[in-house]
């Protein structure tokens, strides 16, 4: 089943109320054509459910052998204050939706909407998160305008409601209506400042603003409401749904990481300025605590090696390079430097070996070249020395 879907069939009992939809909408228009109402409801018993015959029911005949059972538990999930048929059209809207048919969840809750009309529902939350859930339908399949309009009539029901006005603003922003979508991703955000959908718009719109309406952009502005503290508390003690806790845990752990990636990238520029001014025990700090934020950089290890080397700290140097060569094998860095680290350690061999593994790498460079004759020189002076005070053996 796709997401757009034909209008149903005149064939229902009576004439529907219908919907009129806004002209040159993105999807298929609904205006001047009738909804088909949702039959009569039978008990569950007879296999019908939402005026189609069930899948799984007796009066669609026996199943086949070893065919799994469909599972249409969802169906009797709790709606509300919805009378049962009402309530079970919402629910396969739901199942639905969740399963990307958002044609087909549209036609549940416009018929669950139609029905409450017809059986004199009068219950105002019910009815505004039916209209919420069709305008999100309307919201995937495009249709920004007649999203609007539903989630209009939903916040006339239950004013200051969360998910209207997130749908709406989303709808007004993809119309390129910047200023009624700034209002209400506004308000969203004074009901619940966690909404980092909200934030991530705000930010965009306002660069647009700035660049349509130049400085004056908030003059230009429609009101912003103010939410009433009693409706910023109601909804703080709202029970939230497991869905809810992930998606404020996704975004706590998203802002913790970015906080983290910025702290990081601060303080290592920090340690970088520092070497160059030659403050090398403050530019240690600096490093020291941006491997408590990231402990896996190599980068770090290479830069608070160099500190070390100046600090004539060569043991520390090259415990600094080993940890940068175990995780990056190949760096030449680590290399140049942990030779460096050899070399004030009077190690000239293992200096020299580091060297000539810098060089394999990269024969250009030229400090490596000269360090290495440095080191060669002060081997062979070295093995010299060794040799000159070694006891010689009398003969006899």
């Amino acid at each position: 089943m796709g997401n757009t879907q034909e209008k149903p069939s005149g064939s229902g009992g009576g004439g529907a109320r219908p919907y009129q939809a806004t002209a040159g909408s993105g999807t298929r228009s609904r205006g001047g054509g009738s909804v088909e109402k949702p039959q009569t409801q039978r008990a569950p018993e007879k296999g019908v459910a939402n005026g189609t015959q069930m899948e799984n029911s007796p009066a669609c005949g026996q199943e086949e052998k070893g065919r799994p059972a469909v599972d249409t538990s969802y169906l009797d999930a709790p709606a509300g204050a919805l009378p049962p048929h009402l309530g079970r059209l919402k629910n396969e809207g739901n199942h639905l939706f969740k399963h990307g048919q958002f044609g087909d969840a549209l036609e549940k809750y416009t018929q669950a909407i139609d029905g409450c009309a017809e059986a004199g529902i009068d219950s105002p939350e019910d009815l505004c998160i039916l209209y919420s859930n069709r305008a999100a339908c309307y919201l995937k399949d495009g249709n920004s305008r007649d999203c609007i309009q539903d989630c209009t009539k939903a916040l006339e029901l239950q004013p200051y409601s969360l998910k209207p006005l997130l749908r709406r603003a989303m709808a007004y922003e993809s119309l390129e209506r910047y200023r009624k979508a700034y209002v209400d991703y506004k308000t969203v955000l004074q009901i619940d400042t966690g909404v980092q959908a909200a934030h991530d718009s705000i930010h965009r719109i306002t660069k647009l603003l700035i660049e349509q309406d130049g400085p004056e952009w908030r003059e230009k502005l429609p009101e912003i409401p103010v939410v009433p503290l009693s409706v910023q508390q109601e909804h703080r003690q709202k029970p939230v749904s497991i869905e809810q806790a992930q998606a404020r845990a996704t975004r706590a752990a998203q802002e913790e990481a970015r906080r983290k990636e910025a702290r990081f990238t601060l303080l290592k520029q920090g340690g970088n300025d520092l070497v160059k001014k030659g403050h090398f025990e403050e530019a240690l700090e600096k490093y020291n605590e941006c491997l408590t934020i990231k402990p896996d950089e190599c980068s770090v290890y290479t830069n608070r090696a160099i500190c070390f080397l100046k600090l004539s700290r060569f043991k520390e140097a090259k415990q600094d390079c080993d940890s940068a060569l175990q995780l990056e094998p190949g760096n030449k860095k680590a290399f140049y430097r942990r030779a460096l680290a050899y070399k004030g350690l009077q190690d000239y061999l293992s200096a020299s070996s580091d060297l000539q593994e810098v060089l394999q790498l990269d024969p250009n460079i030229r400090e490596a070249e000269q360090e290495l004759e440095v080191v060669t020189s002060l081997l062979r002076q070295s093995l010299m020395d060794s040799t000159a005070h070694t006891p010689r053996v009398c003969r006899i």
